[in-house]
């Protein structure tokens, strides 16, 4: 006699699946903001309020002035894997919306009570009532367009997921964020958010990314940013890159979209980073917002439930392509830091007409020419180069630019064939540490390179029979000194490629220094030099080599604007 096995399979119930899918979707108030916001986004609403209560715990509701729905519609709109957005697989390559899911609506139903209320013209709405996914009632309403869903008592029937719940705070914090993301994609759009009748956010429909990013977090952050722009092949970049010099260790914003949807990417960080080499100060991170946008057969964002990750065909490629973007915005002589308000509100962003100083305006102004005669360079400080700009003035620390034109200099003689030296009709003898010793022997060829030829002669005493002559006041032997103990130290480990260390080691030590008096051909042609820079306006510290006072500005202190 056989005995058959009990069955161990079953098809679950409706409820529990719903529940299992708001796992997915729904993991904290954010979670629910998140896809109430994004579907008011892609019904085409231009105005959205979010309230919550009690961290969203108790209240969550969005209203918006998008298309609304029909009753047929609504109805369906609360059936799983109902979607007006594809209509067979196919459609889930490049879906062009934040979402598709059929599960989110009815998955935030199943673990709260819910309410839909909508309309597609403002005359006629409709208005459901679900508590935990039960369908408790369904109304006429009159209504204006659009919809409004509200959440109240997230999670009341799951007292076990209640309870992981962070505190309030934590939770606001993280439906600001939500939303902060949703209206970094759509500055056409206004969004509001209220905590407890508390307004977080209320931004109004914006003429561009700065304007709204201005609007989020402040004209100081908004004047600290650089526009990206760069496409190649079918991958364009888009965005802001922080200056240099503003970067700070703490207090960063790093955010990352993908054809306009929010993602988490640290990668595509790290690689925009990389972009910054020999710009930053050791600890310092760059706030960056970065749009990309690409094919729809080139990215998956179907790897993650709320869609907060995405798969890229060529990672490579992307990576690298970003890297150039934020590289080439920080290339420009725009990018040199502003003095004062400017004319936009949001820094001066002033640059010569056509992106570099006239040869001309640094021609001997002795020397007749048909020309206008060229504005003089000035010396101020011992230290500071002013010279007149087509919109301003502009002022160069000479000990930072000519520490980026060495720098750059310097790289080039590395991965070449070298500098040219000056042999010392008298070598130097130095005396050395221990480490100093090891420092020197493992960078002896490095230091052949850039011109210093070293050997030692006895205990710890080296001998120079040549050095380099970068300026007239070069001190030969307090800059290998300088430059040795630098490298025994680890002072620019930061940087991660061995020559680059070695390159700004040397290019700091070795550049003229504030409080240094030069003649004008040397002001000419330091100033030359750093215009044909890879990266004119920052040195290897972070810090800026040149600051621009616009016209503008100048008339606003002296109220002539």
């Amino acid at each position: 006699m056989t005995v058959q096995s009990a069955v161990r399979i079953a098809v679950l119930a409706p409820q529990v699946a719903d529940q299992i899918a708001a796992g997915e979707v729904v993991e904290r108030p954010a979670s629910v903001v998140k896809e109430l916001v994004e579907n008011a986004l892609d019904a085409g609403a231009r105005a959205i309020r979010v309230e919550i209560e009690d961290g969203g715990k108790s209240l969550i509701r969005v209203s918006d002035d998008g298309e609304g729905m029909g009753r047929a519609d609504a109805e369906l709109a609360l059936s799983r894997h109902a979607t007006s957005k594809i209509r067979e697989a196919a459609d889930l390559i490049g879906v062009g919306t934040f979402g598709f899911r059929g599960e989110a609506l009815p998955a935030i139903a199943s673990v709260s009570r819910f309410e839909l209320e909508t309309s597609p013209d403002g005359v006629t709405g409709t208005r459901l009532r679900l508590v935990g996914g039960k369908r408790e009632a369904v109304d006429d309403v009159v209504r204006q367009r659009g919809t409004t869903v509200t959440v109240r008592a997230l999670f009341f029937n799951t007292p076990a997921r209640r309870k992981f719940l962070r505190a309030q705070a934590t939770e606001t914090r993280a439906v600001a964020e939500a939303v902060t993301l949703l209206a970094l994609t759509r500055p056409d759009t206004a969004f509001t958010l209220s905590s407890d009748e508390r307004t977080l956010i209320d931004v109004r429909p914006a003429a561009d990314a700065i304007e709204r990013v201005a609007a989020l977090w402040g004209g100081a952050l908004a004047d600290t940013l650089l526009p990206i722009a760069h496409r190649e092949g079918p991958l364009e970049v888009r965005g802001f890159a922080q200056r240099p010099a503003q970067a700070k260790p703490t207090g960063r914003k790093g955010y990352v979209f993908v054809r306009g949807r929010p993602i988490r990417d640290p990668f595509i960080l790290r690689a925009a980073e990389a972009g910054y080499r020999s710009t930053l100060a050791p600890d310092d991170r760059p706030s960056l917002i970065l749009f990309l946008d690409l094919p729809g057969d080139a990215v998956d964002v179907n790897v993650h439930p709320s869609k907060l990750e995405v798969r890229f065909r060529d990672k490579f490629f992307v990576e690298k392509v970003v890297q150039e973007a934020v590289r080439g915005a920080l290339g420009p002589l725009t990018a040199a830091a502003p003095l004062g308000a400017g004319d936009s509100g949001f820094g001066a962003r002033v640059s010569w007409s056509d992106g570099s100083v006239p040869q001309d305006l640094f021609a001997d102004p002795r020397v007749p020419s048909p020309e206008p005669r060229a504005p003089p360079l000035l010396q101020v400080f011992d230290t500071y180069i002013l010279f007149q700009s087509d919109s301003g003035v502009a002022i160069v620390d000479q000990h930072s630019a000519h520490e980026r034109v060495l720098y750059e200099r310097v790289m080039r003689q590395l991965t070449g064939d070298g500098a040219p030296a000056q042999r010392l009709l008298l070598p130097l003898t130095l005396d050395f540490s221990g480490p100093e010793l090891e420092a020197i022997e493992a960078h002896r060829e490095l230091l052949r390179r850039v011109g210093f030829e070293v050997e030692p002669f006895s205990g710890r005493s080296v001998v120079v029979h040549t050095a380099p002559n970068p300026h007239p006041r070069f001190d030969a032997a307090r800059c290998l000194q300088e430059l040795v103990a630098d490298l025994a130290g680890g002072r620019f480990g930061a940087l991660a490629n061995r020559l680059e260390r070695f390159a700004a080691t040397f290019a700091c030590r070795a550049a003229i220094k504030a409080g240094q008096r030069l003649e004008v051909e040397e002001m000419r042609e330091l100033v030359l030099r750093l215009l044909g820079a890879t990266l004119p306006a920052h040195d290897v510290h972070g810090r800026p080599t040149i600051v621009q006072l616009p016209k503008g500005e100048l008339e606003r202190r002296f109220g002539r604007s």
